[in-house]
């Protein structure tokens, strides 16, 4: 995302680049910065259509030419830079852990900017000493400060009453037939809609110790990646549908009666607005992955909110 210099009595006027579903955008909003996103770009027709679906305008549709050729357009956008006329007076990157190494002297190697690459939890939590450039600051202080301040799973749940009403076994859920972790995204025929998010003893029985299992209670959750509900292991978090009162009883994970997030649920997690919406047409597999490939606004926004205060 680049930031247009200001002027003066007018909003910041902001390029956004690889938009997805709007996860940038909506961090702006969250941020309460007076933003005009003045064109967005992305290269995926279905996270077009969700973006245009919520905001009421297409991002550019950018060729679609491999891997590769993404990664030279962003390295393109820093060259070009210094040559434009009025160049950005700021550069916001989302980074990946893991790649702080091959990324930033890359992406801060223009003059135009001052580079900071920054933590969290930190920002969140308000910590302006938190803004450092190595991973020597005290992070279980700010993790366990976050803990505190974090609410539990069920206030992000909208099918609250899935946690406590008998359901159908999760055997019935999914007719998945093969030893795999991946799992398919048509049901059984059921008339409940519910079921499809059952997951089924098949993929209980064989990946329960790679899943990551948590409760309504529970104020953690791992991170959701474009492959959740097409793969168990590494993908994300199941949830425990088991009233608490029960889960110390229990003697199998099948009596846990485990169920994936919906997607709404998960762009709760991500804090993403109520009213946000995918079109109809998209599918829930498709819902997931775009989802998983977005990032988190309560994470963003106070980013954000740090960097336009101290531009």
């Amino acid at each position: 995302m680049e930031v247009l210099r200001k002027e003066e009595g007018k909003p910041w006027r902001v390029l956004e680049f690889y938009s997805g579903i709007g996860g940038m955008r909506y961090s702006l909003i969250e941020a309460g910065v007076d933003a005009e996103v003045v064109e967005a770009f992305d290269i995926n027709d279905v996270a077009n259509d969700v973006y245009e679906h919520n905001f009421g305008h297409r991002p550019h549709q950018v060729s679609r030419r491999g891997r590769v050729m993404l990664e030279l357009f962003f390295l393109k956008i820093l060259e070009l830079i210094p040559q434009t006329s009025r160049p950005p007076l700021m550069l916001f990157v989302e980074n990946v852990v893991g790649f702080e190494a091959k990324r930033n002297p890359i992406s801060f190697r223009n003059s135009e900017f001052n580079g900071r690459l920054l933590w969290t939890p930190g920002p969140v939590l308000g910590f302006d000493e938190s803004m450092v450039t190595t991973e020597e600051a005290d992070s279980q202080r700010y993790l366990n400060k976050l803990l505190e301040t974090c609410r539990p799973i069920i206030d992000f749940l909208e099918l609250k009453s899935f946690t406590s009403e008998v359901i159908p076994d999760s055997g019935t859920r999914l007719a998945n037939g093969s030893e795999s972790s991946k799992v398919t995204e048509e049901g059984n025929g059921s008339d409940n809609p519910l079921n499809q998010y059952l997951v089924p003893s098949s993929l209980a029985e064989r990946w329960g110790n790679a899943m990551d299992i948590v409760f309504p209670e529970s104020k953690r959750c791992c991170c959701f990646t474009k492959s959740y509900f097409r793969y168990v292991k590494g993908t994300g978090s199941l949830l425990a549908t088991v009233p608490g009162k029960m889960k110390d009883k229990v003697s199998s994970l099948q009596e846990l009666r485990l169920r994936y997030f919906t997607p709404r649920e998960v762009a709760n997690l991500h804090s993403f607005p109520e009213d946000f919406q995918f079109p109809g047409h998209v599918s829930l597999r498709q819902r997931y992955a775009l989802l998983g490939n977005s990032l988190s606004v309560g994470v963003v926004a106070p980013l954000f909110r740090y960097l336009f205060t101290h531009e």
